[in-house]
């Protein structure tokens, strides 16, 4: 109840011996009407308290007989309370209804007007809509938990610690970690707190328990949680792949929703208010070893007030059902997002990785580990793993997946020239050894012969050069072409003799000319698919015979 100066104290009592309304005062004097109330109640208790004369009044009155009783006044009667009727009264159904609607009295009141010719004040609907609420009270469950199901996790604040290098003390951020099921808790401080130290301090606390329970309950802290969501929480990555490496998941809860964690909430004012409340610590060390004192020594052996048990008994029986621990702890990284360059590589640390099968200009996810370097798509698959390279501007990068470049594909060209032949490969080892790097060009161009003329008049043709001594891309052509030419007129030379010796009964035979402007797939001209086979297996054939001969001449002539 505010308290009144006594001025506006007098001006209320007077107005109240008149029996103004409570209204009315609050309306003249500017007070709440709550003040008002709690005067006139305080105002009528003086009264019946005092029915008799007060201090200091006239003394009793004497007559001629002796002195004259004088009678107590009855106390003033209460005031009537008001039984007056709401305008609203006759709108009841209509107002509940809309209520139930959850309509605001505004709204309410703004209908009201419109269509049931209603008169009064907003307030009298607001007043009356007041009273038709009825608010039931929140009823909670109460949850129970098998054996190494949850463990609820939070922040609070810490008692004052000296910072050091400073004098200056401050509170730091202290991590509570809560075994749902026997309210065991590992308690910490520190000093700052990221996304590496929120997933250490988990880590610490599964070592401290000696297992992982199935299930963590946070709340939406950055640290765990980037993106708060109702259904699709996303976690930060390096929290959801140190739980991952646990084996344990998270369950982050609803926003504004601390019930849901209740445990470790609780688990915090404890510590508070009993381990912590009035104490400074010259160390965070010092304190985090005052905590696990206190917790081993106190708040383990207390007897929990649900449970009715030991809370240290409750664990020892929850330790057998929580996870193993693996035999390595978590490796941390750092997750950067970059975009593949056109030489399908990944810029990290002033260092390029190769990025393939990611396509050039995509989006990746690289992951930086201490010595070695991850790269996933945007949805966490793994596409790449390289190790970190040691001296800046290294490229990791394969050579069967660097772009082709001409001038510094030697073995490449050399390859090719072996699959030509021996002769074109001994000629190209010996342009490329006598000329270098200038040289490439001309081996090019005579890989390229291939595109044009058999491989075997290649081959000939570079066996004839190094028979010949002349290291030239356009005389290895020019030999090629001869060879070419030679063999193609000797399959014509045998094609005509053969026709001349087998169509003598026939010179009388014409064949008429098929003029149709139709493709036709029979006809007396055309022959079978047999005959047209055995007739390319002859021309090659003739084709191999005419370059042995030539091959032959060449090597007689020189002899």
């Amino acid at each position: 109840m505010n308290v009144l100066k006594p001025n506006q104290r007098a001006t209320v009592y007077t107005l109240l011996e008149r029996n103004t309304p409570g209204r009315e005062i609050a309306r003249i004097t500017g007070i709440d009407r709550k003040t008002v109330r709690s005067y006139r109640t305080r105002w009528l208790a003086e009264i019946s308290n005092s029915p008799g004369v007060a201090t200091g009044s006239d003394p009793v009155p004497n007559t001629d007989a002796g002195p004259v009783a004088t009678q107590t006044p009855p106390p003033w009667p209460p005031a009537p309370a008001s039984i007056s009727t709401s305008l609203c009264e006759v709108h009841r159904e209509f107002i509940e209804a809309q209520l139930r609607l959850r309509r605001n009295a505004t709204a309410i009141y703004q209908d009201l007007v419109d269509s049931h010719g209603f008169t009064a004040a907003y307030n009298s609907v607001k007043r009356f809509a007041a009273k038709l609420r009825h608010k039931e009270p929140e009823q909670f469950d109460r949850l129970s938990f098998v054996p190494g199901e949850e463990m609820q996790v939070d922040y609070g604040e810490g008692a004052p610690t000296l910072v050091p290098g400073t004098e200056r003390y401050k509170k730091p951020r202290l991590f509570v970690a809560t075994l749902r099921h026997s309210r065991r808790s590992f308690r910490r401080v520190v000093w700052k707190s990221g996304q590496h130290v929120w997933a250490q301090l988990h880590e610490q606390a599964f070592r401290y328990f000696g297992g992982c329970t199935q299930y963590v309950v946070l709340d939406n802290l950055k640290e765990g949680v980037l993106k708060p969501d109702l259904y699709e929480p996303e976690l930060n990555p390096v929290y959801a792949a140190t739980l991952a490496h646990y084996g344990a998941l998270a369950d982050p809860a609803r926003v504004r929703d601390p019930n849901r964690k209740g445990t470790v909430e609780h688990a915090i004012g404890h510590t508070q208010a009993t381990a912590l409340k009035g104490k400074r610590f010259e160390t965070i060390e010092a304190q985090n070893e005052f905590l696990e004192h206190w917790e081993t020594n106190w708040a383990s052996k207390r007897i929990h007030g649900t449970e009715r048990q030991q809370v240290q008994a409750m664990f020892e029986a929850e330790r057998a059902h929580l996870l193993p621990l693996p035999l390595l702890g978590m490796q941390y990284f750092s997750q950067q997002a970059r975009t593949v360059c056109d030489d399908s590589c990944v810029r990290v640390d002033h260092s390029s990785y190769a990025a393939r099968p990611a396509a050039i200009g995509s989006k990746v996810l690289v992951r930086i580990f201490e010595r070695r370097i991850e790269i996933r798509d945007l949805q966490g698959a793994l596409l790449r793993t390289h190790a970190k390279a040691e001296r800046p501007g290294s490229v990791v990068l394969p050579a069967d997946e660097r772009v082709f470049n001409p001038s510094r594909e030697t073995r490449q060209i050399l390859r090719q020239a072996g699959q030509i032949g021996e002769h074109a490969s001994r000629l190209c080892e010996l342009m490329f050894a006598a000329e270098g790097r200038v040289g490439q060009r001309k081996l090019w161009g005579i890989v390229g012969l291939t595109k044009r003329y058999p491989a075997v008049c290649v081959d000939s043709a570079c066996a004839q050069a190094l028979e010949q001594g002349v290291y030239s891309y356009k005389h290895v052509k020019a030999l090629a072409e001869r060879l070419f030419a030679d063999a193609m007129a000797a399959m014509h030379e045998a094609s005509t003799n053969n026709h001349a010796g087998g169509g003598g009964g026939g010179g009388g035979v014409t064949c008429d000319i098929v003029h149709e402007d139709s493709l036709a797939q029979q006809h007396e001209l055309i022959r079978q698919a047999d005959e047209y086979a055995d007739l390319f297996t002859h021309a090659a054939l003739v084709a191999s015979a005419v370059v042995a001969k030539a091959m032959d001449d060449t090597a007689g002539g020189q002899a």
